[in-house]
């Protein structure tokens, strides 16, 4: 008995295509992505950062240390206390030498401040800078 093909069933597994290249392409690309991104670890809270004329950009990355109204120190989403500013900084700074940047709220104590730049700076910190927002010039 001979056997008949149906040449309409064939037609549509040839005009497939190969998207094993593309689909190379594209984890390349985001692999790329991914090597050359810098990520930039935030406080984890929102401060009230105090106005100034002259503030300028700092690096993106950054030793960013909130401090609180009510006086607490914050990095990465948890309290820190005074006592840890100084094992971050220089457990941070022996990865790479990197600016410490503390995000004092407008309200917090310039005491407590004058602290948490000491203790970054005795953790070997040579750059140590407080973030405020660029006042409204009129």
């Amino acid at each position: 008995m001979g056997r008949f093909r149906d040449s309409s069933s064939d037609d549509g597994a040839d005009t497939g295509i190969d998207m094993s290249a593309m689909i190379d392409c594209v984890f390349i690309l985001l692999i790329f992505f991914i090597v050359t991104t810098t990520f930039v670890e935030e406080t984890g809270i929102e401060v009230d950062k105090p106005q100034a004329a002259s503030s300028v950009r700092l690096e993106k990355t950054s030793i960013l240390i909130a401090l609180t109204a009510n006086g607490a120190v914050v990095y990465g989403g948890r309290e820190i206390g005074m006592s840890g500013v100084q094992p971050l900084v220089r457990r941070m700074l022996q990865k790479e030498d990197v600016p410490v940047i503390v995000q004092a709220d407008a309200a917090a104590p310039a005491g407590l401040l004058v602290r948490v730049i000491d203790e970054a700076k005795l953790a070997g910190a040579q750059k140590v800078s407080v973030a405020t927002s660029r006042a409204a010039r009129g």
